[in-house]
């Protein structure tokens, strides 16, 4: 059985934008479509939330997002995620500015995804965060996933 991922919203941008000139976003890209030839691997899975995202901005950049995620999988946003993600603002692990991303790992969480992948290394794959994120989602009932970037999901 294959592992299942969900991807955040940086995944699909950073797949599809054009090279930055910044070395670190650079290779992160470089990173991210290395990773997207071997997703088959996976099987993976969007939101609502991400759809949402990646449909603004640019719309000729916004149809490019869209269309390397027409044939993943789109999980609901529940009640239960929406509470789930309450509770990681509320109880801190999470601030409120960044609700959103709240939001994208208590779908996953709620849906029981083995692997959230993000660039998001502010509020989502950040090391001084991920032990409260996970107490919050096992004090719930959940078992979190692991979250990781591109470049931590990478197999051999």
């Amino acid at each position: 059985m294959k592992h299942k991922v969900y991807l955040e919203t940086t995944i699909p941008s950073y797949l599809t934008s054009w090279l930055s000139r910044d070395l670190v976003i650079a290779a992160h890209q470089q990173i991210t479509r290395e990773w997207w030839q071997k997703r088959n691997r996976f099987d993976l899975f969007i939101s609502q939330v991400v759809v949402q995202e990646v449909s603004g901005g640019d719309s000729q950049v916004a149809v490019k997002r869209l269309k390397v995620l027409e044939d993943i999988r789109v999980l609901e946003v529940t009640k239960e995620a929406i509470e789930l993600a309450q509770k990681l603002v509320d109880q801190g692990p999470i601030p409120e500015k960044a609700a959103v991303d709240a939001l994208h790992i208590a779908i996953a969480v709620v849906n029981g995804m083995d692997y959230l992948l993000t660039w998001n290394c502010s509020h989502i794959a950040n090391a001084s965060m991920r032990t409260k994120i996970d107490h919050v989602c096992r004090s719930s009932g959940y078992e979190p996933p692991a979250i990781c970037t591109p470049e931590e999901l990478m197999e051999e």
